[in-house]
Order: C-alpha cells, then sequence, then structure tokens
C-alpha cells in the first residue's frame, strides 16, 4: 500500500525557518507512512522553490492567504490522510506512531498535538498550558498544533476556507467537537512573534480575535486590523 499521508505547508518568506520542518518529515518518508510533501507558497521572493526542488516537495505558487494556500495545497494532494504543518512548526515525541495510530484507529476523527513553544521562558510554558487547555476542553486547537485529517472527512465538510484570517478556527468549528482529539507529541512552533510582542499581550489578543470571531466578525475585518 502506498503511503497515506500528504504534507501540506503554507509558506509566506519562511525559507529561513523551513527546513528543520521538513527535515523532521524525513523518518516518517522513511517507514512508508509520508508520501507526498506540499509547499503552498504565497508569494515568497526568498528561493522557497528551490528549497522545495532539492528536497523533492511539490510546490505550488499561489495568491497570499493562509487559508487560500492551505485550500490549493490540499487540492494538490494525493494521500488519503492529510497533515497541515506551519512552515515554522517541527513535530517532536512520539508523534510519527501517534499519527500512525490515529489513522489505524481513529479513521473517522481529525487529530491535532500539543503544542510547544521553542523557548526556555517560564512565559512561553504558562502559555502552553492555557493553549493545550483550550484545545483539550473548549476543543479550539489553532493551526500552529497541527491537523491531521482523513480526505473523506476534509471533502465532507468542505475543506479550509479561502478567508484572510480564523481558517483554522473555522475549519475546527467545522469538524466539530466529537470528531477531533488530541494525539500524543508536540508541535514545537517558533515563538519569534511572543517574544516579540509579549506573551500576555499576544495571548489575550488572540483571544480577542477568536471570541470576535465567534460573535460574527468577519475574518476581512479581523485581518485589517490584525495587520495593524
Amino acid at each position: 500500500m502506498s503511503a497515506p499521508v500528504t504534507v501540506v505547508i503554507p509558506t509566506l518568506n519562511a525559507a529561513d525557518k523551513i527546513l528543520p520542518t521538513l527535515a523532521c518529515l524525513v523518518e516518517g518518508s522513511a517507514e512508508g507512512l509520508i508520501g507526498q510533501v506540499v509547499i503552498a507558497d504565497g508569494g515568497s521572493a526568498d528561493g522557497i522553490a528551490g528549497i522545495a526542488e532539492e528536497t523533492g516537495a511539490d510546490f505550488l505558487s499561489v495568491a497570499p492567504g493562509r487559508g487560500g494556500q492551505l485550500r490549493a495545497g490540499a487540492e494538490a494532494a494525493r494521500g488519503a490522510w492529510l497533515l497541515f504543518v506551519h512552515a515554522d512548526t517541527v513535530l517532536e515525541g512520539d508523534w510519527l506512531r501517534a499519527v500512525g495510530r490515529h489513522i489505524q484507529h481513529h479513521p473517522g476523527k481529525a487529530g491535532h498535538f500539543r503544542i510547544r513553544f521553542d523557548s526556555e521562558r517560564r512565559y512561553a510554558r504558562w502559555t502552553e498550558g492555557w493553549t493545550n487547555i483550550r484545545a483539550r476542553w473548549f476543543k479550539l486547537p489553532f493551526g500552529d498544533q497541527g491537523l491531521l485529517i482523513s480526505r473523506a472527512l476534509y471533502d465532507e465538510i468542505g475543506g479550509f476556507e479561502d478567508i484572510p484570517l480564523m481558517e483554522d478556527v473555522a475549519m475546527t468549528l467545522s469538524i466539530g467537537r466529537g470528531r477531533l482529539r488530541e494525539m500524543p507529541g508536540f508541535a514545537v512552533t517558533d515563538a519569534v512573534r511572543y517574544e516579540r510582542d509579549g506573551y500576555w499581550k499576544r495571548g489575550w489578543r488572540n483571544w480577542g480575535y477568536l471570541t470576535a470571531y465567534r460573535l460574527g466578525v468577519s475574518p476581512q475585518t479581523l485581518a485589517e486590523r490584525y495587520r495593524k
């Protein structure tokens, strides 16, 4: 049987961060689990196409916007399962076995990992804690926690929306609480934005955007605020 998983990575000027992300996937390819990697790029000018060619990843150049990029990547995927990972995220722990077990035992559900930041600051540990609690209790993981979903379920719910922000939340809500589970393993994510903005400030900002979206504020309006 061919390798069942296609990994989709959206990028925008991420050539300086993506190599560790791609490196962590090599074991999955060697084990016959990952058969394809798709880099869906939103118009970078940093040589990312060359990295894709050198590493054997399929490369797509599409309009910028993470929702649209993820959607395009999924359309190009050949696998029966899709694993969406951000370009600044490295999968660690027992993630590979977790993916294999999820595919075998939970075919009707989607899965996500626990988040961990690549920082030693205690504020990073606190932020990880409440982020993982939110994902576990409220079934609202964000995109930087990764998402594993079967092609059948992805197509059933209509896939990622081509929206400028909150595409991960929209996807999670479409999947539904009963069809989402936490998997063993960690999505280790670049903490640079939290270090720059402050963990508390960025954390409350994210909660504010999430709340506003759930109350009906459009992703377009939220994206305009986000860029300010």
